[in-house]
């Protein structure tokens, strides 16, 4: 059960994409005809691949992860902090500092990664990017042969939906829902795009994604029927 979960064991995340470069005729040949097959169904005759390619940060073919944010539960004397901190900057470099914090801090079996829509987005994008990057998978990630009970992972949308797979239900909208303070209050995820490429405000996107992340662990706390974090107990690194 939910409620039978040590805190403590579980890494909250959130990634930030973008497209792999700024413009689609940066892109080679060879790449702008593959994305205009792979997008044909999205875009269908409304955009051309050229315009859609705003979009191409959805997949990990065809974009690159520009911040991954994580918060962790330290709790002492039932006196807790939840300590935020984000890698940013060079893919490669996001990456490798990802996967060290894995291996250094959360790598036995006790622990589990958590966020919203982790396993059909968070999750795999990392891993895909990492495999393209020629990163050498870390445990919690690397799910060959593993059994579905075995996956180390924690979806809070999945934990919302209660075995109910035609519903998808946004963080924004879950947050609202269960009166959690929306992180949804400076930019949202169709705007990342434009603050990386034309403003270059990198900051602005890690604060945005470290607000999304809190959002998951508050989610997770409520779905547990805990008390919210306070401001006082979180803490940015």
């Amino acid at each position: 059960m939910i409620s039978k979960l040590n805190l403590e064991n579980i890494l909250f995340l959130d990634i930030e994409t973008v497209p792999e470069t700024a413009q689609f005729s940066d892109l080679d040949e060879t790449k702008q005809q593959l994305w205009e097959t792979k997008s044909q169904y999205q875009r269908k005759d409304d955009y051309t691949a050229e315009e859609f390619y705003e979009r191409a940060g959805i997949w990990a073919e065809f974009g690159k992860i520009v911040c991954i944010s994580v918060g962790y539960f330290n709790i002492t004397n039932d006196v807790r902090a939840f300590r935020v901190t984000s890698f940013f900057g060079d893919e490669v470099k996001i990456l490798k500092d990802f996967k060290n914090l894995l291996i250094s801090h959360f790598s036995k079996a006790k622990h589990l990664l958590c966020a919203h829509n982790g396993k059909e987005f968070d999750f795999p994008y990392i891993a895909r990017r990492m495999v393209i990057h020629n990163i050498e998978l870390p445990y919690k990630l690397n799910l060959f042969g593993k059994k579905p009970w075995e996956v180390p992972h924690l979806d809070t949308l999945e934990l919302w939906k209660f075995g109910d797979y035609k519903n998808y239900t946004s963080l924004k909208l879950l947050t609202n829902v269960l009166g959690v303070p929306s992180p949804k209050d400076d930019i949202d995820g169709s705007e990342v795009y434009q603050v990386y490429y034309e403003e270059q405000d990198v900051d602005r996107i890690v604060q945005y994604c470290e607000k999304d992340t809190i959002a998951v662990a508050q989610i997770l706390l409520r779905l547990r029927g805990d008390e919210l974090l306070h401001d006082n107990e979180i803490i940015h690194i």
